[in-house]
């Protein structure tokens, strides 16, 4: 896979895939522009070279082939605007046309000039997109005589901006920008060669998710510390009453294979001793701070307990590599968001390399204060995982083609 710096780029057309699919407030307004500032490298280096940069990016969810408002990438527009401070033109179609290759995008683009950005509507706005359709790929990549993917939130979607893009560029017209091969070379060395002890802290609702990532993990790590939903799998597998609380029951069985996978590798195994539990989530319930052998059958935990976070932060103590993925309680509220608040202040605290998995454990780390005294924080939750797991990522397979 090349990199952009090995690209001769300087006075062309620059096509790039960018992940600007960014938090947005009831309001409108963007809550989170981490994803952003992380493709301005990129960007800027175009800019420099004298390039005319088309930036491109989905958006959550929208209907294909209408506009909706609420998925626009004008607030994207307006940030861009503000960070980038580019003395060039900064354009963006504001048509309203509920298509991304629009008369009024087709119009800018002509009349760009060296130096000028052009960030077209939101990709998902076309039902190709997300078939990887090779026409809408062959149109966009009109807009291009170089294609670079800095999306690495995105690489394990088979999209057409992702994939099927590539197959009208040859090997000296396609790259990854520097967010991408920061992304990659990150995960990359870690899970090859970590400093030892190596630990990872695996959080979020579910095992399903996950599943593949603990198998994979306790091959690699000295140390796993499960919290989140998903404790509770592997607590209702040890025999234990754990009430209302969120349960896989077709995972029992993986459960239990995974920790006597860890037995067997003699990897250390840590899960909550000690949970907050409520009758129901919502900010107004009662809360009580039970061992997890205490439940009781109406309630449900929603997070880990005092005792726990103090268990996890002597397992972190020696750590040297720490990966972290998924929250270890329901943090979206604020109530049940002071063991995933805690995690983050202590592995924080380490003097370990430390990798943040985006999506969810990005935004704790975020809220918690503690980004800019992590090693590395991820933009790509879903894609970090599939990493982990040792799968290929659709994307960069089709830089490497």
């Amino acid at each position: 896979m090349k990199t952009i710096r090995e690209l001769d780029i300087d006075g062309k057309t620059v096509f790039i895939r960018c992940d600007f699919n960014v938090p947005i407030d009831e309001f409108g307004n963007i809550s989170d522009d981490r994803r952003i500032r992380a493709a301005l490298p990129t960007i800027r280096y175009c800019i420099d070279r004298q390039c005319k940069v088309v930036l491109a990016s989905h958006f959550s969810r929208p209907e294909a082939g209408k506009f909706e408002e609420k998925y626009s990438l004008y607030p994207v527009y307006k940030r861009l605007d503000t960070l980038l401070k580019i003395k060039h033109e900064l354009f963006f179609d504001d048509s309203k046309s509920g298509k991304v290759i629009s008369q009024r995008a087709k119009e800018l683009y002509a009349k760009m000039r060296d130096g000028d950005v052009l960030l077209l509507e939101n990709l998902r706005f076309d039902a190709g997109e997300t078939k990887d359709d090779e026409e809408f790929a062959a149109e966009l990549s009109q807009f291009g005589e170089i294609y670079i993917n800095d999306a690495f939130g995105a690489c394990h979607r088979k999209h057409a901006s992702i994939y099927a893009i590539t197959k009208f560029y040859d090997r000296e017209h396609k790259g990854a920008g520097f967010l991408l091969a920061k992304e990659v070379n990150f995960f990359g060395k870690v899970l090859e060669n970590p400093t030892r002890p190596f630990v990872a802290v695996v959080g979020g609702s579910k095992v399903s998710g996950k599943l593949e990532a603990l198998n994979k993990l306790i091959e690699k790590v000295d140390k796993i510390i499960i919290g989140g939903g998903m404790a509770f799998t592997f607590l209702k597998a040890m025999g234990y009453e754990i009430g209302k609380s969120l349960v896989e029951e077709d995972l029992i069985d993986e459960a239990i294979n995974v920790m006597n996978k860890a037995r067997r590798n003699g990897i250390k195994f840590y899960l909550p001793v000690d949970v907050v539990v409520a009758p129901e989530f919502s900010e107004h319930s009662t809360v009580k701070y039970l061992p997890t052998q205490e439940i009781p059958k109406e309630w449900m935990g929603l997070d880990i307990g005092p005792a726990t976070t103090r268990l996890f932060r002597e397992a972190l103590n020696d750590a040297h590599t720490i990966i972290w993925n998924g929250p270890m309680g329901v943090f979206e509220m604020e109530k049940f968001a002071k063991g995933s608040i805690k995690m983050s202040h202590y592995i924080a605290e380490t003097h370990a390399t430390t990798i943040v998995g985006g999506g969810d454990t990005a935004d704790v780390a975020q809220r918690a204060g503690d980004v800019d005294e992590m090693t590395f924080v991820s933009t790509g939750g879903g894609a970090s995982l599939k990493l982990i797991e040792g799968e290929e990522l659709p994307g960069i397979v089709a830089l490497q083609n």
